[in-house]
Formats: structure tokens, sequence, C-alpha cells
């Protein structure tokens, strides 16, 4: 995975292609009000980043219809999530973080290690493919381990889940999932899904656990015998 040269990639426009990397995820373009919602930004200051970052071939900008990442400027979102991610599996599984408290400390962290030291801590952790919270993490060349998964609240009464992925850095958020067993691996059965954006009811290993429509969609989760 060829980076963008190091001039091009400060602290900010790291930042810029890491979240319209995740916006466009979603399958469409990434619009300037998206773009600052996620930063924290001024719609006027994201447009004018928006203008720098096209001339750089990091972005293609059609007016009105927003922004996509170019080639290069993929590579660059991957290069600063494959960081991102080994620096927070790192600190969960050699320092002891709680994985609620290493996004910060990653968000921080990301900018300013080299490439020499995030390959030994990946080799070091055994080149994982996931982070804590089971999000992919960017190999060398860019290609990401991948797999089928469905958010909770749509997974049959009766059927069996394996978590897989927990959709959300918010710490408050991690630690109620994490309080109730409920962790990458952790495998369950549906027994309710409430119509109308209602709760949906488990049992994780002896007990029952009523888990919240906004809680149980940040829940990715493989359904055994669905994987694509």
């Amino acid at each position: 995975m060829t980076a963008p040269t190091a001039d091009e990639l400060t602290t900010s426009v790291e930042d810029y292609l890491k979240a319209i990397y995740a916006i466009t995820r979603q399958g469409h373009p990434a619009s300037t009000s998206d773009i600052a919602g996620w930063l924290g930004l001024s719609a006027p200051s994201v447009s004018g980043m928006v203008k720098r970052l096209a001339g750089q071939g990091l972005l293609e900008h059609r007016p009105y219809k927003g922004v996509e990442l170019t080639a290069k400027g993929r590579r660059g979102a991957l290069t600063v999530l494959r960081r991102h991610r080994i620096i927070e599996s790192y600190l969960v599984e050699r320092l002891g973080y709680s994985w609620d408290s290493v996004h910060q400390e990653a968000e921080r962290l990301e900018h300013a290690v080299s490439e020499v030291l995030i390959e030994r801590m990946a080799d070091a952790l055994g080149n994982p493919e996931f982070d804590p919270h089971g999000d992919p993490i960017p190999r060398p060349d860019g290609s990401m381990a991948e797999a089928t998964s469905t958010p909770m609240p749509d997974i049959a009464v009766g059927q069996e889940g394996v978590l897989r992925q927990v959709r959300s850095n918010d710490a408050e958020q991690l630690r109620f999932i994490a309080s109730v067993g409920l962790k990458p691996g952790a495998v369950f059965t549906v027994l309710g899904q409430q119509p109308f954006h209602g709760p949906t009811t488990i049992r994780l290993g002896d007990t029952e656990q009523v888990i919240g429509h906004q809680i149980a969609s940040l829940l990715w989760c493989e359904v055994p015998g669905e994987q694509g």
C-alpha cells in the first residue's frame, strides 16, 4: 500500500481522508455537511479543504453531488486506519487498556507514529485481522478481511448469532455493551424482537438480556448459515 507523500499527509489531511472514507462506505458521496458534521467543523472551512484535497488528487469533487476518494486518497485513508487499529489492538493486548478507552489515545498517536513502529507492533501482535471492536485492520497492501454480518435487530427470533463488530467509539456505550457480556466472539440466541424499533431480547450464556434498539443496531453479527 503506497501512501501519499509525507507533506500531503498532515494531521488535518489524514482526518479528512479517514472521515470521507467512513462516510462513503455507506455507498454514497460525502457532502460538505456530512464531512463538517463528522469532524465538528464549519461548512465553509470544509469547502476550502475539499478544494485543496481535490487539487492534490486525493478527492474527486463534483459540485452539488459530493466528494469521493480517489485511489490515492483511499490509500492514504487506509494507511491511517491501519495505524489507528493496530494502536488500539496494541494498547488493549499489551498495555492493559480497556476497549472503551483506546479510541482517543489512538486518535492522538496515529498521526505521530512511524510506519516502522506500526509494523513492529503488528508483528508483536501476530498481525491481527481485527481490532478490539471487531473492525477489520487494513493489511499493508490495502486489502482487508471481510465477513458477512447482520445488525442484531435483523436477526430472526430463535436464531443464533456471533457478535463480530461493535460500530461505536463512544466510551459510555462500549462500557454498557461490555457490562452485559457482549464483546466480539460472544455467542447468543435471539429470544424476541419487538417491532417499531423496540428492544431485542437475547440469551447470553445462562442469562437473558434486553438490548435497546439504539445499542442493538451497533452490534453486527455473524449468523451461521448466512455467510456470503
